[in-house]
């Protein structure tokens, strides 16, 4: 049985990264398996703990792991690396989206990294949907994302 209070690294706890109203209001288990908790251990380790670290701001993740039952439900696609737990969704308050992602684009190991409905005039728009699956397997894909086109995030 997986236990939703454990922490997954210093700051990141398995219940943040899991946690989904979409999946509370609709009554769908977003309980991961162990092999997604193993991939969520790895990206709070890869990713959201070296951020924490530079930034020296908490923050929590809008959307880490979702169950395929609630990738459906809020019409991502069936390939999400959120169904995996290697994926997850973020900002930090009072930070510029671009400037974090800038930031983990030259210093961290990550397999995708996307500004999410980024608006160049708006450095606060948006969100960064970041990945990690292996130091082996990652692509280092960059992108911005407009809602329906993407570009390359320089």
């Amino acid at each position: 049985m997986t236990d939703m209070n454990q922490k997954i690294s210093t700051h990141f706890s398995l219940k943040e990264m899991c946690r989904s109203q979409t999946a509370i209001r609709q009554g769908i288990d977003n309980t991961p398996g162990p092999i997604e908790v193993e991939c969520m251990v790895k990206l709070a380790r890869a990713i959201l703990e070296p951020v924490r670290m530079q930034f020296g701001k908490p923050f929590s993740p809008s959307s880490g792991f979702r169950s395929t039952s609630l990738n459906k439900a809020i019409g991502s696609k069936p390939t999400s690396q959120h169904c995996s737990g290697q994926a997850v969704d973020f900002e930090i308050g009072g930070i510029a989206n671009d400037e974090v992602a800038r930031w983990i684009k030259h210093n961290l190991d990550f397999d995708q990294l996307i500004l999410e409905f980024y608006d160049g005039e708006d450095p606060n728009s948006g969100w960064i949907h970041a990945s990690y699956v292996s130091t082996e397997d990652n692509r280092k894909q960059s992108l911005v994302y407009f809602g329906k086109t993407y570009a390359l995030f320089e």
